[in-house]
């Protein structure tokens, strides 16, 4: 069980980049990824870096709860429920999706 969940942890910190690049998800989102990492790599902290053995557990609690507060966005990336961007792909082309058709040949034999 306990394995599973770090499996889950791993694949939703590799999921993070996907995220950050996706101009769909709110800014607000990639502010709270920037600021965790921001605080990660701060000089002073809740827990003071006297304590060595506990230092490490603010940071680490804030994290889970910023992977906590994106589970259902960062899933998307990590799961493969992300739909794949074609706009630039298909920038000047015009696209008709879920659309059922039948081609007729319009000759007819006499």
């Amino acid at each position: 069980m306990r394995f599973l969940m770090l499996r889950v942890l791993g694949k939703r910190i590799k999921a993070i980049p996907y995220m950050m690049r996706d101009k769909s998800v709110k800014k607000r989102k990639k502010a709270l990824i920037i600021g965790g990492l921001i605080y990660l790599f701060l000089p002073f902290k809740l827990i003071p870096p006297v304590l060595f053995h506990i230092a490490w557990v603010d940071s680490f609690i804030l994290w889970l709860f910023i992977l906590w507060y994106l589970k259902d966005e960062l899933d998307k990336y990590w799961i493969g429920e992300k739909p794949q961007d074609l706009s630039k792909t298909f920038r000047s082309k015009t696209v008709i999706h879920d659309v059922d058709f039948e081609v007729q040949d319009n000759k007819r034999k006499k």
